[in-house]
């Protein structure tokens, strides 16, 4: 009960909060040993962008947290990514859940070669929702930023980028990015030596997912 209060509260304000910095991000730690904590520099490249372009204060502290932790709750919004197995055990999908259904916000960056294995557990937080395919003009590639749907950062196979989200009474709870590397863009510039309008482009869809997670 303390944990769904503890959320409610911190969402009652959470669009003010967003200007005035009063929270942090956090990364999701999973089993299955996909790489959980790949792009290390992603999240903090963030926040300094939104920081120093949208005025925020976010903090510059990104911590792990494990998915089936009460901790998870301490968090309104919450990254994850990787490029293979993902596991959740039943206590994991039952704390998601919840978390997801008390207000929190799941942003899943598919890192290449993770794509047939998160659809497979989020069916399980989720067995009465399919994960749906946002369109060009959905209102989150509309906030600061303008986008025609996602940018592609990396090429794999030849697949367009596309944004999948879960809803619930009309509220995006979890977006799934696939096929875009959008935090790869996000990293440092010497990771993946993609050219500067690429990896602002990525930071700016960035941008647009935290202001639409925090102000609807």
């Amino acid at each position: 009960m303390v944990r769904f209060l503890y959320l409610f509260l911190f969402l009652i304000y959470s669009s003010y909060a967003f200007n005035q910095g009063a929270y942090q991000l956090a990364v999701l730690k999973y089993n299955g040993g996909g790489d959980y904590y790949a792009n290390p520099t992603a999240l903090p490249n963030l926040i300094k962008f939104c920081n120093k372009e949208l005025n925020t204060n976010i903090s510059k502290e990104v911590p792990y947290v494990e998915v089936g932790s009460k901790d998870i709750f301490r968090y309104p919004f919450i990254h994850m990514t990787g490029h293979g197995n993902v596991v959740f055990s039943r206590s994991d999908i039952e704390n998601l859940r919840s978390y997801l259904l008390a207000g929190g916000f799941l942003h899943i960056d598919d890192n290449y070669g993770m794509n047939e294995f998160i659809r497979v557990e989020l069916k399980k937080v989720f067995p009465d929702k399919q994960l749906v395919e946002l369109p060009s003009n959905h209102p989150i590639f509309n906030q600061k930023y303008s986008f025609n749907g996602l940018p592609k950062v990396h090429e794999h196979d030849g697949k367009r980028p596309q944004a999948f989200g879960i809803i619930e009474d009309g509220r995006l709870i979890c977006l799934y990015t696939y096929e875009t590397d959008l935090s790869d863009g996000w990293e440092d510039p010497q990771v993946h030596n993609d050219p500067a309008d690429k990896r602002i482009s990525a930071l700016k869809m960035g941008a647009n997912i935290l202001i639409y997670a925090f102000t609807n």
